[in-house]
């Protein structure tokens, strides 16, 4: 058996750099240079800032599924689950009459409650993950369009009695003249420092790992599977939950039976950044760095003038590419 690593002097295996890690840093960085260069307007702050505001919800929907792709799984449930979430808060808010406060914790709690309902199917029903995420990926755009009657819903909007809303989630600029700043970044950042620890600093994270790796192993060394990989499943809806919170605050305008294919944009900056389709490897900070290839390529492609269909036609091309390169270091790894 051949080794991956020669021995070094101290009898010491050398490590060899993975160049992988570097791969989505230079997609980054080369597709920033290529927009600055032949799209009109791009290197501007007022790009910046619309890259930025394009990546709040991208940003949670990515940090759930990294937790569930390293696992092995996958969840198609996201982007349906982030507009019914959004549709029951903006409604609890305009037709009910709750605070703008409790209709944010309302949509909170339902991307909570269907993530566990994911992973309640998956970890003790033993349905496999495409199959149960795809039911509720349907049943989350019903279920929206039911209780609100298939109509639109809006969140609050700049100068309304409620206006504060967007200040706190979105910019703090309600003019056109100014960018404003991006205050949800600061969220994103926020919620990213949060993920990272409870990945990289907590027995849950060592555990999501572990599944991924070999979830039979790991459930023989006295893991409580089921247990964990339900709560990797309810952690990806709470993060579904917070993404239509700032999905809102971005949009507004909330429409009943969307967000199908939404959660694509969220697999695919996870994909991009690193985190293996087969599970057991990943991190937050690869998932970080292709979000943001995501929302680099949207926005600049839109400032080149492509249509929308270029744009999915694009974007689908470099996430078939991260996971051809992601086989092909699978397959070295397994050859050596």
């Amino acid at each position: 058996m051949t080794s991956s690593a020669a021995p070094t002097s101290t009898g010491r295996p050398a490590r060899r750099f993975d160049w992988q890690k570097l791969l989505a840093p230079a997609v980054l960085v080369a597709l920033y240079a290529f927009f600055a260069i032949f799209s009109r307007n791009f290197f501007t702050l007022d790009a910046l800032v619309n890259i930025l505001n394009a990546s709040y919800f991208i940003g949670f929907m990515a940090i759930g599924v990294t937790f569930v792709i390293i696992t092995g799984g996958i969840d198609l449930s996201l982007g349906t689950t982030m507009i019914c979430a959004a549709l029951l808060g903006a409604m609890a808010h305009s037709s009910w009459g709750w605070p703008v406060w409790a209709g944010l914790c309302l949509s909170v709690f339902v991307g909570l409650v269907i993530g566990t309902l994911n992973g309640l199917m998956i970890a003790f029903l033993k349905l496999p993950p495409f199959i149960a995420t795809l039911g509720t990926q349907m049943m989350g755009m019903g279920f929206g369009a039911i209780c609100t009657k298939v109509m639109t819903m809006r969140f609050p909007t700049y100068g309304s009695p409620d206006g504060l809303f967007k200040y706190i989630f979105y910019k703090s600029s309600a003019s056109s003249a100014m960018p404003g700043f991006p205050v949800g970044s600061l969220w994103l950042a926020g919620a990213f420092g949060v993920a990272w620890v409870v990945l990289n600093r907590t027995k849950f994270g060592r555990y999501t790992y572990a599944m991924g790796s070999n979830y039979e192993a790991t459930r023989l060394s006295g893991v409580k599977t089921q247990r964990y990989l339900m709560m990797v499943y309810a952690l990806c809806g709470l993060c579904s939950g917070f993404a239509a919170i700032f999905y809102g605050a971005v949009y507004t305008t909330i429409i009943p039976s969307t967000g199908n294919g939404l959660e694509m944009l969220g697999i695919a900056g996870v994909v991009i950044g690193g985190t293996s389709m087969s599970g057991g490897t990943g991190t937050l900070i690869g998932t970080l760095i292709g979000m943001f290839v995501m929302s680099v390529l949207k926005q600049g492609l839109m400032l080149m003038g492509l249509q929308q269909h270029w744009q999915t036609f694009l974007t689908g091309a470099v996430v078939v590419g991260a996971v051809l390169l992601d086989n092909y270091r699978v397959r070295r790894s397994n050859r050596a």
